[in-house]
C-alpha cells in the first residue's frame, strides 16, 4: 500500500489542474482552515503572471471540489466555479 499522507507544505509544491477545462490553474498559496473543527475548508490558488508591479490573482477553491491528490498534482472540478484563466 502506498502512503498517501502529505504535509501542507508538500501540497503547496503540487500543480493544481482543473479537470473540467483540462488546464493548469496554478499552485496553492494559502489555506482556509476552520479553527473549531481543525479542518481545511478551501485552498487559495495563485494564478496568472507574477510581477513586482501587479497583484497576482487568487482563486478560492472549496475542499469539496478537490477530486484527487496525486503524487505531484491536485485535480479539482472547476465546472461550476466560472474559472476564467488567461
Amino acid at each position: 500500500m502506498i502512503d498517501m499522507s502529505f504535509s501542507l507544505n508538500d501540497l503547496k509544491s503540487m500543480e493544481v489542474i482543473d479537470v473540467s477545462i483540462g488546464a493548469k490553474i496554478g499552485y496553492i498559496s494559502d489555506y482556509m482552515i476552520d479553527t473549531n473543527t481543525f479542518r481545511v475548508l478551501s485552498i487559495i490558488v495563485s494564478y496568472g503572471k507574477v510581477s513586482w508591479f501587479f497583484k497576482n490573482n487568487c482563486l478560492e477553491i472549496p475542499w469539496e471540489k478537490i477530486m484527487k491528490i496525486g503524487l505531484d498534482v491536485i485535480l479539482v472540478d472547476g465546472s461550476n466555479m466560472d474559472l476564467l484563466l488567461e
